[in-house]
């Protein structure tokens, strides 16, 4: 029998996830960091532990799918968006009443594109909808919703402060469905994923449809509201109730694909190759913060000042995105590299939160090791 061999940069990563499960960060993971171009380019790429805890537990390997929570908003949405700019449809300053023709009360008629991307928009973080919901999917409910949303005092004035919202993202996805006439699952899939021949390792998940993932997918928590350990559909509970296509949430995939699609990114945004449908020009102007004493800039953050899950070597002019299931990913255009980790933290419930400190000493053990290198 072969035995595989691994890089040094594999073992390092591979070495980095077996501290997680011991510490009991999460039961499993996968990682991908790569790193400069051409003939000195390199990558590296490692999985370990299990989907799930108990007898119906499998090995995590580069195969197995998670689920993306919010990574999906910069990864889709923003970067549907970023396209619709590309293609002249729309523009940053474009309205939200302008895209989603819904009628859109007084407090909101201001909120633009680059509001909803920035999290500047005024509206919530975060409410419990879903407690208001049977733990069923359906086309109605995603209608429901965005009325609540839109019915939903502004917590500050449009475009003051930035407040990580959700929210907001919900609005995105469906004034991106509105303007162009098309779910996002099948807009993704068409604009983003098929030019990069990723498409069959990174997808929305639409729950009628649902694809059998269970045995391939990292599970996430046991929900109380839905009564049982979520594996194989996604763990956001608006997400669910929308059928499992949201602007904020619904991504699933393996770590080769979510690390080709970054490093696609980093490569356009250098201005070496565009292999999205998505041009240096727009990706550098998205790619800037938007306000100088916050973090985001238009649907990726970037690292803060002092603390940060970026750690402490990666630039400024870095930018990234967490999720709520415990993935990341971060992609520096200085050092010209990039770091992905996918891992099941909320299994089997979110109240493990030792991912926060996890994070950045991973990356920091991870540039350290790239800094040996040179």
């Amino acid at each position: 029998m072969d035995i595989p061999s691994f890089s040094p940069l594999e073992q390092q990563l591979d070495f980095l996830l077996q501290q997680g499960i011991k510490k009991g960060v999460f039961p499993g993971g996968a990682a991908v960091v790569f790193s400069g171009q051409g003939r000195k380019r390199i990558q590296g790429i490692a999985a370990s532990g299990r989907t799930r805890q108990d007898e119906m537990g499998g090995r995590i390997d580069k195969n197995t799918f998670f689920d993306l929570a919010s990574l999906t908003k910069p990864l889709a949405t923003t970067l549907l968006i970023y396209n619709l700019v590309e293609q002249g449809i729309i523009d940053w300053n474009y309205k939200y009443k302008d895209i989603s023709k819904r009628k859109t009360p007084l407090d909101k008629e201001n909120i633009s594109v680059a509001h909803l991307l920035s999290h500047s928009s005024g509206l919530s973080a975060y409410r419990p909808y879903f407690e208001l919901f049977k733990p069923e999917s359906g086309e109605e409910n995603k209608e429901k919703i965005i009325s609540l949303i839109l019915k939903d005092p502004l917590e500050y004035d449009t475009g003051v402060e930035c407040r990580y919202s959700d929210l907001g993202f919900i609005l995105l996805g469906d004034g991106i469905e509105q303007v162009t006439g098309q779910s996002l699952d099948i807009l993704f899939t068409e604009w983003i994923t098929k030019p990069l021949e990723i498409s069959e390792e990174l997808f929305f998940l639409p729950l009628p449809e649902k694809k059998k993932l269970d045995i391939k997918c990292a599970a996430t928590e046991r929900c109380k509201w839905r009564n049982r350990i979520i594996q194989g559909e996604v763990h956001d509970e608006h997400c669910f109730l929308m059928d499992g296509v949201a602007g904020h949430a619904g991504l699933f995939g393996t770590i080769n694909a979510v690390g080709q699609l970054c490093s696609s990114i980093l490569e356009g945004w250098q201005g070496r190759k565009k292999l999205l449908p998505v041009g240096r020009n727009v990706l550098s102007e998205g790619l800037k913060k938007k306000y100088e004493d916050k973090t985001w800039c238009l649907g990726f953050d970037t690292p803060s000042t002092g603390y940060t899950s970026a750690g402490k070597f990666l630039s400024k002019k870095s930018i990234g995105h967490l999720g709520y299931s415990g993935t990341s990913f971060w992609i520096d255009p200085e050092r010209d590299t990039g770091l992905v980790l996918l891992t099941n933290r909320v299994h089997p419930n979110r109240e493990n939160t030792k991912i926060r400190q996890f994070r950045p000493w991973f990356h920091d053990r991870v540039m350290e090791f790239l800094f040996s290198l040179d």
